[in-house]
């Protein structure tokens, strides 16, 4: 290697790619030198029998496993060329260092299966350790940890032991280089570098590592053989069981700590050990911990005030005058209203609703509105702490002058595969593959319209759900009034009650079939677009994932909250869907009750599904993968079959966990002016979410690959969309959807009475309608004692001139919600903005910390420059007194002679 500067190496990808070259063009003396070694250590130097099935090393129980590859026998007409690709890449990764061991398929549990342990000695990681910029530690920090908070010795039994949060010391580090060992705190070289570490860097060899020259291109990475089924499977090891410590020789065995600590539901109050997930699996996964980890407690906060929203509207639900006037059999029973339906519904007494008005005063109260205004502040709370979070840990993981990751950057085997052209790379100067943008085009408009199309399925679902619910309510309703055995349940289970319930669960059902369909073809439509990096490939089905499941899981919602009952018309001149449904109303009392019940059913039962989900699926699989296994039983059934029999995580595992909390953070913050709930309903869900994750990952999956983020990515941008967004839903949710403004305007400007205000407030939202002016086709069969029913609206009695156009108070009422939606969102922007401008990205302390790091380390390394020059210098000072003794003694010698 050439120039000792790191940092110069890292940075500059051409010189990174010609270095690596040079590692995989190794001379044949080399190769054959390295193969003989192999060979030796091929010798088993203990029986078989005599290996503990959880040892993590070769066979002669030094080297530790870094990463296992296995296959099997192909008898299809492939098998030849699969077999020359293994043997031309593992004779690669030889000629890279790396050491190979391949175990027999005779010696597996199916009998079948070969296994290839591969070993990262130390010369081969300290190299790519100085090519991927890997930061160790060179001196203990003398920065105190800021682990003390206020009442933190209240906090006692939360926090978990001391060894277990901080497996480790901290340390300024610096960016390792193998000319500048002696600077780093080198006790053990076995130990030196995680295993996290050691499997990163096997995977980023295996990555690039070439396999041959196949149709003039040269074929290169794990990936590609693993999509050809060269290889079958390709994973680091776990360093251990989970349900027992490791026994020496084996190091200690975090995968135990981990479960032991982390993946137990009893331990659902402790914190999580951030820095064991880190050092264990990697930052990527660490980060997306830490994140689910700061939301669930965020919601806490959320979920208190909530709940106190709602216990008031539980105590005031008897003081309600609303519900107290409908449910009155002098005031709600003498108040007939205008049938639900055409012909088969009959007229209704307004008491029959009286349960449902006060269910309604549960979420429809006068702290919905401050509950409203208390979410859009702590929306901006929660993303502007946590970007405080994500920089303090940044600091903590060394993660300030983060590059993004090269595997995330490099080209996907299928774009290579598909290119034809060739140009020079203007970064690197180097030619590699390129797809002219007019091949993309087609694949881009099939995936848009692919898109399109599906997200026309799910509106065509919905408006489907729709016209159950209008084409079954006549029949519940018929039904219910004519079964005398259902005279009991009417007082409780009214039919708008009961169509909603049906409603609801069928539109949660069709919304899980869509998702299963749309997930398989998402991800093969975002195949067929060929795109260039991993990174591109991410951020394409983010987008499209996302855009689908924000219209699958919220359409219903919106369709509740801002369309049903808004078009309904008038008796006489009712709208009607296709022409044949009439359109559905809002109970008296508002459609916000069906916005909650909807809410209520499609977020809970998604949490519920998506929880037996994740636990039930992976342990089935891997059941039944062991049974098949366990074909030989006198076998030992090893460590790397052991994990090979594990459920893989998969490169877009976490991408899932991400979507999966977004849209859970959707429904807490779009519609929570109708749920004040959803928080704790949230957070009661992830508080198990997290243990559930934490159990699969470390028992049911195979150990991931090591990947390094700063960040949780693109989906910190889409949080801030849907926080600016839930301004507005939630503003037109309290004007529009409940019955608070109304109300308010009524009180103010349209009560008689003094003393209560609110009397007469039924009545008063309630038009009258002339019997006689319903269309033939529309009246009820049967004919009924009185002239006039009534309707929920604001239009003028049949008396008037402009008999049933809007009234005046309907004007008020709208200029009222107008108005009161642009002074709730200039207010709720107006503090967004204050918060966000007062609370700095990144805490002061940290600041300090990064400024005080950067300074010792510039130090620590000026400093060892200096001592290191001195040497030298010593060194030839000392050579250039014996060179000068040497000659005086010639010349003193010559002078006797003479």
């Amino acid at each position: 290697m050439g120039d000792p500067d790191v940092l110069e190496m890292v940075q500059e990808e051409g010189r990174r790619a010609s270095r690596e070259e040079r590692f995989f063009e190794v001379s044949e003396q080399d190769l054959s030198s390295r193969e003989s070694s192999f060979l030796i250590s091929e010798e088993p130097r203990f029986k078989k029998d005599e290996q503990s099935k959880d040892s993590i090393f070769f066979r002669d129980g030094i080297r530790q496993i870094d990463f296992v590859l296995s296959y099997v026998d192909d008898i299809k007409k492939e098998a030849e060329l699969k077999a020359e690709r293994r043997k031309e890449f593992e004779q690669n990764l030889r000629k890279t260092g790396l050491e190979l061991e391949i175990e027999d398929k005779m010696n597996s549990e199916d009998g079948k299966t070969y296994f290839v342990k591969i070993h990262a000695p130390w010369e081969v990681l300290v190299t790519y350790a100085e090519v991927l910029g890997i930061k160790m530690p060179i001196k203990e920090s003398d920065i105190p940890r800021a682990d003390k908070i206020p009442f933190s010795c209240m906090l006692g039994p939360l926090k978990l032991p001391r060894n277990v949060k901080h497996p480790h010391a901290e340390y300024f580090t610096a960016q390792f280089t193998r000319h500048r060992q002696e600077l780093f705190l080198i006790e053990d070289e076995s130990s030196f570098f995680p295993s996290s570490s050691r499997n990163r860097i096997v995977y980023y060899i295996l990555s690039r590592c070439p396999f041959g020259i196949e149709d003039g291109k040269k074929r290169f990475g794990i990936e590609r053989l693993l999509n050809s089924h060269t290889y079958s499977s390709a994973f680091p090891l776990h360093d251990g069981q989970y349900w027992k410590p490791s026994e020496p020789p084996n190091p200690v065995n975090k995968r135990y700590t981990l479960c032991q600590n982390w993946a137990r539901f009893s331990y659902f109050y402790k914190e999580q050990p951030f820095n064991l997930i880190r050092d264990y699996y990697g930052e990527k996964i660490g980060i997306y911990f830490v994140f689910l980890g700061f939301y669930t407690e965020m919601l806490f906060f959320a979920a208190i005030v909530g709940l106190a929203c709602f216990i008031y509207g539980l105590l005031s639900m008897h003081d309600n005058s609303s519900s107290t006037e409908i449910c009155d059999p002098e005031i709600g029973g003498q108040i007939i209203m205008c049938p639900l339906c055409d012909v088969m519904c009959d007229y209704w007494r307004l008491n029959s609703t009286c349960l449902a008005s006060k269910f309604s005063h549960l979420f429809d109260n006068e702290s919905t509105v401050f509950f409203a205004i208390f979410m859009g502040i702590w929306v901006t709370l929660f993303l502007e702490f946590w970007k405080q979070r994500q920089a303090r840990l940044e600091y903590e993981w060394d993660l300030v002058d983060f590059e993004e990751e090269q595997q995330q950057l490099q080209l996907r085997p299928e774009f290579e595969a598909m290119c034809t052209h060739r140009k020079i790379n203007a970064v690197t100067k180097e030619m590699e593959p390129y797809l002219p943008l007019c091949s993309r085009i087609p694949w881009y408009f099939l995936s848009g319209a692919t898109v399109t199309l599906w997200m026309s399925l799910v509106i065509a679902c919905m408006v489907a759900v729709i016209v159950y619910r209008l084409s079954v309510f006549a029949t519940f309703a018929s039904f219910m009034e004519s079964e005398a055995s259902l005279k009991h349940v009417r007082s409780f289970l009214t039919p708008q009650i009961t169509t909603s319930l049906t409603g609801s669960c069928l539109n949660f059902i069709v919304i899980l079939i869509l998702n299963f369909f749309y997930e398989r073809i998402s991800a093969w439509i975002t195949k067929m677009e060929i795109p260039r990096t991993h990174q591109e490939y991410e951020s394409s089905l983010t987008l499209k994932m996302f855009l689908f499941q924000f219209v699958n899981f919220y359409s219903s919602c919106f369709y509740v909250a801002f369309f049903k009952g808004k078009f309904v018309g008038y008796p006489g001149k009712y709208t009607y869907l296709f022409n044949v449904w009439r359109s559905e109303e809002c109970d008296p009392g508002g459609c916000l009750v069906e916005l909650t019940t909807q809410l209520t059913i499609i977020m809970t039962g998604k949490q519920v599904f998506g929880n037996i989900k994740e636990a039930i699926y992976p342990l089935v699989l891997n059941w039944w993968r062991r049974r098949k296994a366990r074909t030989n039983s006198e076998k030992l059934y090893s460590r790397w079959e052991q994990d090979h029999d594990l459920e893989t995580f998969g490169s877009l595992g976490l991408f899932y966990e991400y979507l999966e909390t977004v849209i859970q953070f959707g429904f807490v913050t779009l519609f929570v002016a109708s749920f004040p709930l959803a928080p704790l309903l949230a957070l009661l869900n992830n508080i198990i979410e997290i243990r559930v994750d934490a159990w699969k990952l470390t028992t049911q999956y195979r150990r991931p690959v090591a990947a390094k983020a700063h960040s949780i990515g693109v989906w910190q941008d889409i949080l801030y969309g849907m926080a600016v967004l839930s301004v507005a839903t939630n503003a037109f949710i309290v004007a529009f959807t409940s019955d608070m403004i109304p109300r308010l305007v009524y009180y103010y400007a349209y009560s008689k009475n003094a003393i209560q205000p609110m009397k007469g407030y039924v009545n008063n939202s309630l038009s009258i309608f002339l019997i006689a002016d319903f269309p033939n086709h529309t009246v009820p069969s049967e004919k009924r004692d009185f002239t006039t029913c009534r309707y929920r609206d604001y239009r003028n009695p049949p008396d008037h001139e402009e008999k049933y156009f809007h009234s005046m108070q309907y004007w008020h009422v709208l200029a009222a919600k107008m108005t009161f939606i642009i002074i709730m969102e200039h207010v709720v922007f107006l503090m967004k903005f204050l918060l966000a401008w007062m609370i700095p990205d990144v805490p002061k302390d940290v600041v300090e910390r990064i400024k005080r790091e950067k300074l010792m380390t510039v130090k620590i390394l000026h400093d060892f420059e200096l001592n290191k020059l001195k040497e030298n210098l010593r060194m030839n000072s000392s050579d250039f007194a014996k060179h000068l003794m040497i000659q005086e003694n010639k010349v003193h010698l010559a002078k006797s002679a003479t």
